[in-house]
Order: C-alpha cells, then structure tokens, then sequence
C-alpha cells in the first residue's frame, strides 16, 4: 500500500493546493489527514471547501476539537481568528472526527493514540525550542500500540523513528504552518521548520517493513502572508515567507 500522509494545514489552502497537486504526481493509492485543519488567520473557509469533495480518513487535531468544546468567548487565538469563515457543516464534521483510526493497517492520530495535543516524537528543549525525545519517551507513549505504522502530526516537526522492536512511527510535518510559538505554556517555546516549504509524507509498505518519504514542496506563500497580515499575525506572515519565526 502507498498512502500519503498530510497533517496540520491550518487554514492554509495554497499549501494544501500544492501538496495535492504533488500528490496526484506520485501513485499514490490514499491519502490520510491527521488534523488540525483550519485554525489560524489564512483561509479556513478555502480550506473546508478543498476538503470536503475529498472525503479524507481524517482524525481529530487539538484544534479542530477546540472549535467546537467551547464558546467562541473562550476560544484561543488560533480558533477566533477563523471560527466565523467556518459553516456550521464545517463544524459538524470536526465534532463527528475520532481521536484515533487505521488505515491499512496504518494508526492514525494526531498526537498521541491517547491524547490530541501531548508531543510524541519531540519534547520541549533548551533554549525554548522543540527538540527529539529520547527513546525512553517515545516508547512510553507508544504502550499498547500493537501497529507497524504509527503516523502522528501536532508538532509540525517532520520526522520518522523505529523502534528497537520495529515498530516505526512517522510525523509528515505540517502542510501549511513550518513555524510556531506556544505561549500556551511557561516557558514558551518556539519549533521552526527552517523552510517555508509545504510538508508531507508518503509512506509504503513493502515486504515486512515499511518505507517512508518525508517530502517538502515549495510553493507561493505570499497570498497567505498577507491574509496573515490582515488580521494582525505578523509573525505569521514571516514565518509563511521564511520558515523562521523570528
């Protein structure tokens, strides 16, 4: 089986265009959508819409949970700045998406099979930045998982392990957010993907084993750029534009 593996769009539907786009180029047999679709101050309602037709597998982000768990007074940054472009179908649809779901023998979540926003593959480092877990880490949170195939998003960090049993775990990166700063927690802390690249996976097996393409396309992020500085989100803008928040 060959699936591609797309996660974190955040609104972002000039690079889920370009991800799509280099997906149908590449014999793939499904695709897969971790979550987190639309928060954030790009084109959520451009986004819905391009994903709708499409009819994904799609599990549920922390994002797309915050959406709908509480009232628009109480919802973070990321949520107001799209939960009025939204349709309430829209809506509907992130309320009705599972925490976790397998596809061809592949879990999917979005960050942990048992939680939506705990870092899996990277914890919180030095220097306020995200760094790789240890293998003590990894596997902790992999207990219980009996799948080969683990794909998992959150961080936006792309990356593919193997554990020492086999089983491999891979996060494909965000399709449209390669930076951010958590001020959600003390510290802060700041995860840069050094490229404004769209990211995502495609991942095959073969034989026994399972091979993995960590892919980065390039595509034209100033029309988000400036969506972003419309509604204030200048570190946005550039991190659209450079992939450094800073």
């Amino acid at each position: 089986m060959r699936l591609a593996i797309i996660s974190d769009i955040h609104g972002n539907s000039a690079a889920l265009e370009a991800v799509l786009a280099d997906i149908s180029k590449r014999d793939v047999e499904s695709i897969a959508n971790l979550g987190d679709c639309f928060s954030g101050p790009l084109d959520a309602a451009g986004t819905a819409k391009m994903l709708a037709p499409l009819d994904l597998p799609t599990v549920r982000g922390n994002h797309d949970r915050q959406l709908i768990d509480r009232p628009i007074e109480k919802m973070g940054k990321w949520e107001s700045w799209c939960i009025e472009d939204l349709a309430l179908e829209t809506l509907e649809w992130c309320r009705e998406l599972p925490l976790i779901r397998e596809v061809g023998g592949v879990l999917l979540c979005h960050a942990t099979p048992s939680n939506d926003e705990e870092n899996w593959l990277d914890r919180r480092g030095p220097e306020h930045r995200l760094v790789a877990r240890d293998l003590k880490g990894v596997e902790e949170r992999a207990a219980g998982v009996v799948h080969r195939m683990t794909a998992c998003g959150h961080t936006h960090a792309p990356r593919s392990v193997r554990l020492p049993d086999g089983r491999r775990i891979v996060n494909p990166g965000s399709v449209g957010c390669p930076c951010y700063l958590d001020d959600r927690v003390q510290p802060n802390f700041v995860q840069e993907t050094g490229s404004p690249d769209a990211r995502y996976a495609i991942i095959e097996q073969l034989d026994d084993d399972w091979w993995v393409d960590l892919i980065s396309v390039p595509y034209d992020a100033e029309g988000m750029a400036r969506l972003a500085e419309a509604k204030s989100a200048d570190n946005w803008a550039h991190a659209l534009r450079t992939g450094w928040w800073s």
